[in-house]
């Protein structure tokens, strides 16, 4: 199959493309600095710009033939206030070169939580691109995920900060909230069996992984793979604007990103639909395990950075 990966530079989209290849897809990467892409080999790459819609139709091609899919796998709540404008305009450009260029399926990965709730400024910006993208001529396939376990993930890197810094934390209410948190492996196989699932086309599914936690739970969990114990005191009053600037003393989370963030730590979010588990059937991978696997890969990437910029001793 012929797929187009959007956010192809981003932690999702970086994953999903070297699974696409080993499952005998081509694939075809739109980034905005081709120059500052190094892509795996096999993979045709675009330089474009969703805010630039005459740069799009390039990459619902490969070598003249049009893609069958396109995931859809950016957002811009890191660069700050107006991001729910952006990704509007993003989704519409995308979504109008999509149906243009004649592809049959959009794959797009959005947020985990009920409408009834009163979402986050964040999940509802998620929520109104997934039903943008749903405008369009092709089938929408859309999958709604919590917090996504792994090295480069924003949320668990705040998870990751606040668990490794503090041995006590005093911390409001939000944190007995509930949450399914997922590895990230779970969710590139998800994205890529749903493309391969026909039936999946058209319909909304939630995933997550096999264990439903409470934030404490989850900070003390990955303290604890980091060998320390934590103690949490729960205080009756923490405002969001407190939370967010507690954790940018403690993380070192984008400032607009860390409102954004808690603002959505109030919203249940677990999976309450999983018929996408007997469509795309996956071995989940327990909060522990993709933990380590985060973790490692951050310490790895750590020493690699470290290696790089360490001076050369003097010549032998």
């Amino acid at each position: 199959m012929r797929v187009l990966v959007t956010g192809a530079t981003g932690f999702v989209g970086s994953r999903l493309i070297p699974a696409l290849l080993d499952r005998g897809h081509e694939v075809v990467a739109l980034v905005r600095d081709a120059d500052g892409y190094a892509p795996p080999p096999g993979v045709h790459v675009v330089e474009g710009d969703l805010l630039e819609p005459h740069t799009l139709p390039p990459a619902f091609e490969i070598d003249g033939d049009p893609v069958d899919a396109a995931y859809y796998l950016v957002h811009s709540m890191d660069g700050g206030p107006g991001y729910e404008e952006r990704d509007r305009n993003c989704a519409r450009n995308f979504v109008d070169s999509a149906s243009a260029a004649g592809a049959d399926r959009v794959v797009y990965l959005g947020g985990l939580g009920e409408d009834r709730e009163g979402l986050s400024e964040h999940l509802k910006s998620r929520r109104e691109v997934e039903r943008i993208l749903g405008t369009g001529d092709p089938a929408l396939t859309t999958l709604r995920a919590a917090i996504i376990v792994g090295a480069g993930s924003a949320s668990f890197e705040v998870i990751h900060g606040l668990a490794s810094r503090l041995p006590v934390m005093t911390t409001p209410k939000w944190v007995d909230t509930l949450c399914q948190p997922i590895a990230i492996d779970d969710v590139v196989g998800y994205l890529v069996g749903a493309l391969e699932e026909p039936s999946t086309a058209g319909d909304t599914f939630e995933i997550g992984g096999p264990n439903v936690l409470t934030y404490a739970e989850i900070l003390r969990r990955t303290r604890r793979q980091l060998g320390h114990k934590l103690r949490i005191i729960r205080v009756p009053v923490l405002s969001p604007e407190l939370s967010a600037k507690w954790l940018r003393l403690v993380t070192d989370v984008n400032p607009y990103l860390a409102r954004s963030l808690v603002e959505g730590l109030r919203n249940t979010v677990i999976v309450e639909d999983d018929r996408i588990r007997d469509l795309v059937p996956i071995d989940q991978t327990p909060f522990e395990v993709a933990v380590a696997r985060a973790i490692d890969e951050m310490d790895r990437a750590r020493e690699t950075r470290s290696s790089a910029t360490r001076p050369e001793g003097p010549p032998s």
